[in-house]
């Protein structure tokens, strides 16, 4: 995908875009220079410093906002009354890195790679000159997730420093630390700093376009909840000789009570589980319009038939999903025994939508347990308790991250789609929820406003993975639909 064919610019503006690529590659490498690790607190205070300089410098007022955790970045243009307010979401924590499984010697340090047949070829730096090939990229870690999108929005803001242009909005910009980490003490800094972050609506700037390579917008995204369900047999692994036939086996006794959850076409079997979602054709028109390629999705997953819940890839994400995320008894491969294992654990994530409850669906999970025959514990039985009934498993469960979804026809989205389709020529990819999860409900629930993901990077950019990379026509992509947003009145 060549995102040069996207941009509808002159001469003299490929000029100024290619000098502020040029610029925002060597902050970028700068950038990515300092580790991340959201696990590590030096890390993020390098990265304030870093920060609060380069914002600094483009006439922001900055804060560093204490939380519960690790601190947030707050920076903000002067304010005037009368303009709306867009509030920019980003985060500058990153995945762990393990460099004995990047491609490079180290990965905070940026190396610049071509394409070569099905692999990469290393490009020296210099090579850069006038003609920035866009198809190149920059290998290391938060290059796409999220330091890129960071970047891009300094060297736009810079453009509209050179151009003297008065922006329309007051802009506020919040960036996470750790969103890596579920972004815990967000909610309540939400709550202690809701008017220093009042807006009129919200710009997350996070995860890559659609796999189309076309310029996208997100209204909402899944939430995500967590149950780890644990089944008990003989108190300790016993025999299998000895003991099989006799003493009952987890292993079995789980997966017979997982296969009551789902059908074997892989919808959740639970009463009301799904209560609450209805598609109206507008909506399915908006669906249907996004450019999925299902046949190489099923190629790409070695799948031949894909779960009937919904009838197509976007409107599976409309529903809440059940997934068995990992699974565990006794020991396998070559440190296998034959034994009866004394218990067996499933870990379980249930992926919400803003019609579905976190704490409701558990609740129905839990109760479909129960009428299998299982007594249910919060903690490990006792050897008492285990005498007293047939069937133990220890449900264990994870906080909620709530869903998200604003309003297809909500103006401030409009302004964007119509910003997109002035700037590239072309209707952007409107997605209604993306299936993962990232960390907004607290502004929605706190601030009352509605949020849109805006999406800057490549598809397939390997972020929280080895070889995380960022296509340099993206940093063009990005630095042009900031730019629009911030000069194009609502």
């Amino acid at each position: 995908m060549a995102f040069l064919s996207l941009f509808t610019i002159t001469a003299q503006d490929s000029i100024l875009i290619k000098s502020k690529v040029a610029n925002a590659i060597v902050e970028l490498r700068d950038f990515v220079s300092i580790p991340n690790d959201a696990l590590n607190p030096d890390d993020i205070d390098s990265n304030l410093f870093w920060l609060r300089k380069k914002f600094t410098e483009r006439g922001f007022n900055t804060s560093i906002l204490e939380t519960d955790g690790l601190p947030l970045f707050f920076a903000a243009l002067p304010v005037d009354d009368n303009k709306p307010t867009i509030l920019f979401y980003m985060h500058l924590d990153g995945q762990s890195v393990d460099p004995a499984k990047w491609d490079q010697k180290n990965p905070y340090d940026v190396v610049l790679k071509s394409k070569d047949g099905d692999g990469w070829k290393t490009e020296s730096f210099s090579e850069l000159n006038d003609d920035i090939n866009y198809d190149w990229r920059l290998f290391g870690r938060s290059t796409s997730d999220d330091k890129g999108p960071i970047v891009m929005f300094l060297n736009a803001i810079d453009i509209l420093r050179k151009e003297n242009i008065d922006i329309p909005y007051n802009v506020k910009v919040i960036l996470d630390s750790e969103e890596e980490k579920s972004s815990a003490p967000l909610p309540q800094a939400v709550r202690t700093y809701k008017d220093l972050l009042k807006a009129d609506f919200l710009v997350i700037n996070d995860g890559p376009v659609h796999v189309s390579g076309k310029p996208t917008i997100i209204y909402g995204c899944r939430g995500i909840t967590t149950l780890s369900i644990t089944t008990y047999g003989p108190l300790n692994p016993q025999h299998s000789g000895h003991y099989g036939n006799y003493a009952p086996n987890p292993g079995f006794q789980l997966a017979q009570l997982l296969a009551t959850l789902k059908d074997s076409d892989g919808r959740v079997l639970i009463k009301g589980y799904y209560d609450g979602i209805t598609l109206d054709d507008a909506t399915l028109e908006i669906l249907k319009s996004v450019p999925d390629n299902e046949e190489e999705i099923n190629t790409n997953l070695a799948i031949s038939t894909p779960e009937k819940v919904g009838s197509f890839y976007q409107e599976s994400l409309q529903y809440p999903s059940l997934n068995i995320r990992g699974l565990g008894s006794g020991w396998i491969g070559d440190k296998a025994r034959t034994i009866v294992p004394a218990t067996a654990t499933a870990e379980l994530d249930l992926r919400l939508v803003p019609e579905s409850d976190g704490d409701r669906l558990k609740s129905l999970v839990k109760e479909h347990i129960k009428k299998q025959g299982y007594y249910i514990m919060e903690t490990v039985p006792t050897k008492e308790e285990r005498m007293q009934h047939d069937k133990i498993v220890t449900i264990t469960e994870g906080s909620v991250t709530d869903a998200f979804r604003t309003d297809l026809a909500n103006p401030f989205g409009n302004f964007i789609v119509n910003t997109m389709e002035d700037k590239f020529g072309e209707k952007p990819v409107q997605i209604r929820i993306m299936g993962g999860t990232v960390p907004i409900s607290p502004f929605i629930n706190e601030l009352k406003i509605p949020a849109f993901i805006v999406p800057m990077v490549n598809p397939d950019n390997n972020q929280h993975s080895p070889n995380e990379n960022l296509k340099i026509g993206q940093i063009a992509y990005g630095i042009q639909l900031f730019h629009a947003l911030l000069r194009t009145p609502q």
